[in-house]
């Protein structure tokens, strides 16, 4: 999917016109960070694993990494993420690019985890690498209609 797919996706919120476009790369968490002028932490990545029924997609705070002992609690399986292959067949969205708007729900479920609360907003990426929009841990629940909050993510140290 491409920022103009997530811009109609957005679109139905009410919200395409808060897309930023950047000028320079937003495809990992330090060139978004540095490119929106915010701390790492408030970058909204989006990572994807396999599942037996496809793939589920975890939305986390920029600082934080997967703890495979709390993942393996909630989802009952291990941490597997996807190859870039797989990314895009799942989410229809390129590594440095992907995000929860307006993908096919039968391919991938949206969780986000609560790493996410501690930020009054943050920023995920809208379908490209050079994207991303800002919003309330509230906003996003809502325009990604996540399957709901986990807590997936080892405490920062």
């Amino acid at each position: 999917m491409s920022i103009e797919k997530v811009r109609e996706y957005l679109k139905l919120y009410g919200r395409d016109k808060d897309i930023i476009e950047l000028e320079q790369s937003s495809a990992t968490v330090e060139l978004a960070a540095k490119a929106l002028g915010v701390e790492p932490a408030r970058i909204a990545k989006s990572l994807t694993f396999k599942t037996q029924d496809g793939a589920i997609m975890i939305v986390t705070a920029g600082d934080v990494k997967i703890d495979n002992k709390k993942f393996k609690s909630v989802f009952g399986i291990k941490a597997k993420m996807l190859s870039p292959d797989e990314v895009i067949e799942a989410t229809e969205h390129a590594i440095g690019g992907v995000c929860p708007f307006g993908t096919d729900r039968q391919k991938v479920k949206i969780y986000l985890d609560t790493s996410l609360k501690r930020f009054e907003t943050v920023f995920p990426a809208c379908g490209s690498g050079n994207s991303a929009i800002k919003l309330t841990p509230a906003e996003l629940e809502t325009l990604s209609q996540s399957t709901g909050w986990v807590d997936v993510c080892a405490e920062n140290s």
